[in-house]
């Protein structure tokens, strides 16, 4: 239940910069009088604009403003709900939106119709219409029940009878049902996209058996061709091997060589001795006649003899000398000779180093290629098969999930369709309702049999059966019905404590069609039916009710209007 409690503003409409403030809890029934344009009926647009940010007639936000001050709307309201108070403060220029929960302002977001869609829905849990149903009956914007749309009359309903909850499940409900028909789609995707996979995988299996095995016979083929050709190279180093072993035979004789070139060095240099030392006695005999050392005289015959010796020796010498470089000669064409076949032993073996370098690399292919052929071997593209089967497997499984979810969603959808949980509630409070309605005709005077049925189509039978509709009734009577009917929604109300509240302002009720004896009744059933509830009767006749606990009168004064 709302206990509405105070309700203060200024600079709205009529009223100046000095705050008004009306307590709605202080009296049980109160009379508000005052002229036309006295600013009596503010009070509604005060309570309608801090609640719902709207004026309750029919006058647009800036015109609600005080046209003198042009600046500092400001209304306020304190009451309490679910065992929590609230105080609400709204107003422009400034634009003020506040909501203070036990004196603590609620967290806001950045938007302000967010923040009026969680006031409304779960704060005072009534929109404006169910507001102008249960709150107030005025004269002027007020809509009758029996004259709003069959659409309009069952959300009223729905928010006497706490039914919102069920229409905004279902709102949840319709998104979870959307999210997951998409889910489902989503899957349906992945496993026709799966299965195309494995579609492709299949060919492409069957290529790769192909393509694996005449790669692998070529791979085979070439091994044996390296062998091959290893087999040959082989051959040639052996070739190779045996001629330079051969050769390396021959060239242990160049030592040999090489030292008789060295004898015959030395018997050339003790030739070329003798040579200079017969030389050097050819010149004695020639330059000297005498013995140097013993002085004695060399004769002619010792000398030519000597001479002649000479001549003879040098001749020896000469002609070994010839003999001798004649067999170095030879030698030095023998060792020539085997200095090619170095020579040929190391181009041999450079021959036969290329040799080894190509088995190497011929081996390390083949070596390689085995490697590939393993690898290849190893490959199954049969596992990403496998793997999308069991992908498949697992989202035909979500699926099944999904659309067993899909036949809970679609069985709480149709629960929570108007036919649904929402008609059996109502079905069990319509025979409620129509008792009601006739239980407040008849303490109003009007005897009529009034019936809504579960669409809240009225039937109306006068006592000799005869059937009428609302419009068919004069506005006094019409009166009494929608008073008949804002009593029961009041009572319905308490009775399911969802928009149950203290508060019922009537506008301008007496200074309509209402006869002397349906105001009496009117008061009758105030005293009987609303004995917990705060009423403020607004009225502009000047007559005095003695059965109201309080009057307030608003005046005009200058420019605004005054409560007193």
């Amino acid at each position: 239940m709302i206990f509405f409690k105070t309700i203060r503003w200024k600079n709205l409409l009529s009223t100046g910069n000095s705050w008004t403030e009306l307590d709605f809890s202080k009296n049980k029934n109160t009379l508000i009088m005052g002229e036309n344009g006295a600013g009596k009926s503010t009070l509604l647009d005060a309570l309608s604009y801090v609640l719902y940010g709207k004026a309750y007639r029919n006058i647009r936000k800036p015109q609600l403003i005080n046209s003198v001050n042009q600046k500092g709307l400001l209304v306020e309201i304190e009451f309490e709900t679910a065992g929590k108070e609230y105080l609400v403060r709204r107003g422009m220029k400034p634009n003020v939106f506040e909501i203070y929960q036990n004196g603590n302002l609620i967290d806001q977001t950045a938007r302000l119709k967010d923040n009026q869609d969680y006031f409304e829905r779960d704060v005072l849990k009534m929109n404006h219409k169910s507001f102008s149903q249960i709150v107030i009956l005025g004269s002027s914007t007020f809509i009758p029940f029996m004259q709003l749309t069959p659409a309009q009359r069952r959300e009223v309903i729905e928010d006497l009878l706490d039914l919102q909850i069920f229409s905004r499940m279902n709102d949840v409900l319709k998104k979870k049902i959307a999210q997951n028909k998409d889910d489902i789609k989503e899957l349906e995707y992945q496993i026709r996209l799966n299965e195309e996979k494995i579609e492709l995988q299949k060919k492409h299996l069957q290529e790769f058996v192909a393509n694996n095995k005449a790669m692998i016979d070529r791979k085979k083929e070439r091994i044996e061709e390296l062998k091959g050709n290893i087999k040959n190279l082989s051959e040639n180093v052996e070739k190779l091997s045996n001629e330079i072993e051969i050769l390396s035979k021959k060239l242990l004789e160049v030592e040999k060589l090489n030292k008789k070139m060295q004898k015959y060095g030395s018997v050339e240099n003790q030739l070329l001795d003798s040579m200079r030392n017969v030389k050097k006695r050819e010149k004695f005999f020639q330059e000297n006649s005498s013995c140097p050392t013993c002085k004695q005289d060399i004769s002619e015959e010792l000398k030519t003899e000597k001479l002649s010796q000479a001549v003879s020796k040098q001749e020896e010498i000469r002609k070994g000398l010839e003999i001798l470089e004649n067999q170095k000669d030879n030698l030095r064409d023998k060792i020539e000779r085997f200095n090619e076949i170095s020579s040929q032993i190391s181009s041999k073996n450079i021959v036969l180093t290329k040799i080894n370098q190509e088995i190497y690399s011929n081996n390390q292919t083949i070596e390689n290629l085995r490697e590939e052929i393993e690898e290849v071997s190893q490959v199954h593209p049969e596992d990403n098969i496998s793997e999308l089967k069991n992908d498949n497997e697992v989202l035909q499984k979500r699926k099944t999930e999904l659309n067993q979810l899909h036949s809970v969603y679609k069985l709480g959808s149709e629960m929570l369709k108007d036919s649904g949980i929402k008609s059996r509630i109502i079905k069990q409070y319509v025979p409620i309702m129509n008792k009601l309605i006739n239980h407040y005709l008849s303490q109003l005077g009007f005897f009529v049999q009034f019936e809504l049925d579960e669409n809240f189509t009225e039937t109306i039978k006068s006592r000799y059966l005869d059937e009428f509709s609302y419009d068919s009734f004069s506005e006094g009577e019409k009166n009494r019905i929608d008073v008949a009917l804002l009593a029961t929604w009041r009572k319905i109300a308490k009775m399911r404590n969802s928009v149950s509240t203290n508060l019922l302002i009537m506008d301008e009720i007496f200074d309509g069609s209402l006869d002397e004896t349906g105001i009496e009744c009117l008061l009758g059933l105030f005293d009987e039916s609303f004995e917990d509830s705060n009423i403020f009767i607004i009225t502009h006749k000047k007559e005095s009710y003695d059965r109201f606990e309080n009057k307030i009168i608003f005046q005009k004064k200058g420019n605004f209007s005054v409560m007193i």
